[in-house]
């Protein structure tokens, strides 16, 4: 049996009921709530390992509760929402998300994902590494604890973001292809739409560690090959 603790936040009560039967089913302890607010005050309580997160819900909705969650918390959270543009799948992503699942989605799907994302989160650093730590420049990786700092001070990150960074600071100077970091980091084969969320996460990424993201100094895009940490 899993010991994963997931908090499942909609306002559908029928959804909430129905993942936290396939959920219980898989072995995870599963907890409930129908907004925003209610997710903070379990989050506040309780020790999550990962939420699924709809957007659209009353008193607080979804990308308000990211942008509190991520003041201080790095879960994976796994956005599920019936707004399917691709401009509030970018802002999901942008603020903090890990993932989004588009409704209706198929329970499976959702199983797939939620595999994934604590896989990510409970397991980082599962590849094997010679150096404890890497050392780029301004940049500080300590693989053992997955911190990254900055001119010495500390940058939180998403498990995404720390899998992400993780690969780039094993190999500097190698360049990845956007499907190669996908497969890596959410170790499955890239999905639809892939190459826009693996590139969402580098730009956050940047923002956290570089001086101007416009002109980045370390992590770069290589123009129709991928990216790559600078081996400065």
């Amino acid at each position: 049996m899993n010991q994963e603790k997931i908090l499942v936040v909609d306002d559908d009560k029928d959804i909430v009921n129905t993942l936290k039967i396939q959920l219980e089913k898989e072995g995870y302890s599963v907890f409930c709530a129908y907004n925003g607010l209610e997710a903070l005050h379990i989050l506040e309580s309780t020790q999550i390992h990962l939420m699924l997160l709809d957007i659209m819900m009353p008193q607080m909705d979804g990308f308000s509760t990211i942008l509190k969650i991520r003041e201080r918390n790095n879960i994976p959270i796994l956005v599920m929402s019936a707004k399917s543009e691709e401009s509030d799948k970018i802002l999901g992503l942008s603020i903090g998300a890990d993932d989004y699942i588009t409704k209706p989605f198929h329970y499976k799907e959702v199983l797939a994902r939620v595999k994934s994302g604590l896989r990510r989160y409970m397991q980082l650093g599962g590849v094997n590494t010679v150096n404890q730590e890497a050392r780029i420049g301004r940049l500080m990786f300590d693989f053992n604890s997955h911190i990254l700092k900055v001119d010495g001070e500390v940058v939180k990150l998403t498990s995404t973001e720390t899998k992400i960074l993780e690969l780039l600071m094993k190999h500097p100077g190698r360049i990845f292809s956007a499907e190669e970091i996908y497969t890596a980091v959410w170790q499955e084969p890239i999905a639809y739409n892939g190459e826009k969320t693996v590139m969402v996460h580098i730009r956050r990424i940047r923002e956290k560690i570089e001086i101007n993201p416009g002109e980045p100094e370390y992590l770069k895009v290589v123009w129709g090959i991928g990216y790559k940490l600078e081996n400065r």
